[in-house]
């Protein structure tokens, strides 16, 4: 006899690994990953204090950033086989203490190499790196029913800090100088992001399985019938593209502003605005993706990205470009949390820490491309406008990506949502 409708949804329920502790490990990632965004943000809203008191190029502190990137990316492998030893509280209360010592050191860089140190090795490589993937990884375990809207909170951090921190970096640079916000900024993190990383030692509840949500086709050796690390390495070039085009407006966009006769200020207000939307539209993208699934919900983020990189290459006008700030911000907020729901859909989780380490790995690759192409060819041409169609290529290359991944999943009639 089959189960009635009713009794098997009150068994899935029952059955749910979620449990109240679990929305306080969310918002206490939520805050670790949106504080640790403060030093990057100082690079960008600041770049141009920075490349005159260094007497060097709008490149190097673009490098600064990409290092920073890099360094956040490759280190989130080492760290998230630490979180699958260990727990997660280990490498975030160590990556916290590390941002706090590179914030302090990167206050008294005296050139581009100190300020590298400081950014690429201290903020990035030991630091950041356990700020997202480590804690988005780990929240898959806390969450299976409402798995999409956790991770969604808590990569609404970088729309949070968006909103928050570029104004407040443009009031202390203004005030004390790059070098005093950094000083302050390390002051801040340090009472508040190794208190807050106390909150995660309790272990997650899932049981660790070898069997994925969806996605194997014929037997386990393969995915979306292909060899599965075929499928990873699809996934990855996916992100390389979506996360270098998103990178040169949020890297350049305060600098394009101003670049176009307006003030610093509403230069970093524009900023404001994208995040404020990506903050914003965030939740509902995570809750969109528990509906209709990672690999659609990709798609429309993707696609209103990519509309909105060409208005950013021929718009000059404020009211445009804090326009196209606003619907880039709805657009691209709804990507990020595909990729590790697309992964636990894909891979087994037993294979989640390092795979969903990996995809960041290669997403702050593409964030240290975008941040440093935009500056070449800044320099090289005297204007973003290039910059932002040479974004809109690799923002192309990833919604062709994804675009096969649907296909697959729809011919091999797969599931489209994670379990």
């Amino acid at each position: 006899m089959e189960p009635h409708p009713v009794d098997s949804a009150m068994s899935r329920h029952r059955l749910s690994v979620e449990t109240p502790y679990g929305w306080v490990v969310v918002f206490a990632s939520l805050a670790l990953h949106s504080i640790s965004l403060g030093a990057p943000t100082i690079l960008f809203v600041a770049l141009k204090p920075i490349a005159a008191d260094l007497d060097t190029v709008r490149a190097v502190p673009s490098l600064a950033y990409s290092l920073l990137m890099i360094g956040t990316g490759i280190g989130g492998i080492a760290m998230g086989r630490w979180m699958d030893r260990y727990g997660v509280m280990q490498p975030v209360l160590f990556g916290s203490v590390m941002i706090c010592i590179g914030a302090l050191l990167a206050s008294h860089a005296e050139g581009r190499w100190s300020l590298f140190i400081a950014t690429g090795l201290l903020i990035g490589l030991l630091g950041k790196a356990a700020m997202i993937a480590p804690l988005v990884a780990n929240v898959t375990r806390w969450f299976d029913r409402r798995r999409g809207l956790a991770v969604a909170i808590i990569t609404s951090g970088q729309g949070l800090a968006g909103a928050i921190w570029p104004a407040v970096v443009q009031y202390f640079n203004d005030l004390v100088g790059w070098r005093g916000t950094f000083l302050y900024f390390s002051v801040f993190a340090a009472v508040t992001m190794v208190p807050a990383a106390f909150l995660l030692r309790p272990r997650p509840p899932i049981a660790v399985t070898d069997r994925p949500a969806g996605g194997i086709h014929a037997d386990d050796r393969r995915v979306l019938d292909l060899p599965p690390h075929v499928a990873q390495v699809m996934l990855w070039i996916a992100v390389i593209g979506c996360c270098t085009a998103m990178s040169v407006p949020i890297v350049h966009l305060v600098s394009h502003v101003t670049d176009q006769g307006y003030t610093l200020e509403q230069g970093a207000w524009v900023l404001s605005v994208l995040f404020v939307a990506a903050f914003l539209s965030r939740i509902g993208f995570g809750m969109l993706a528990d509906r209709i699934g990672p690999v659609r919900t990709l798609l429309i983020g993707s696609a209103s990205m990519a509309a909105m990189l060409l208005v950013f290459a021929f718009t000059t006008s404020y009211t445009g470009l804090f326009t196209a700030a606003l619907l880039f911000g709805l657009g691209f907020s709804g990507i990020m949390p595909c990729y590790p729901l697309l992964i636990r859909l894909l891979f087994p989780v037993s294979e989640a820490g390092w795979r969903i380490a990996a995809q960041y790995m290669f997403a702050a690759g593409g964030m240290a491309l975008g941040g440093w192409i935009g500056g070449v060819v800044f320099d090289l041409t005297g204007s973003y406008s290039p910059a932002f169609l040479v974004a809109f290529a690799f923002n192309a290359m990833n919604f062709m990506i994804i675009g096969a991944v649907y296909a697959r999943h729809t011919r091999l009639g797969l599931s489209l949502r994670t379990a």
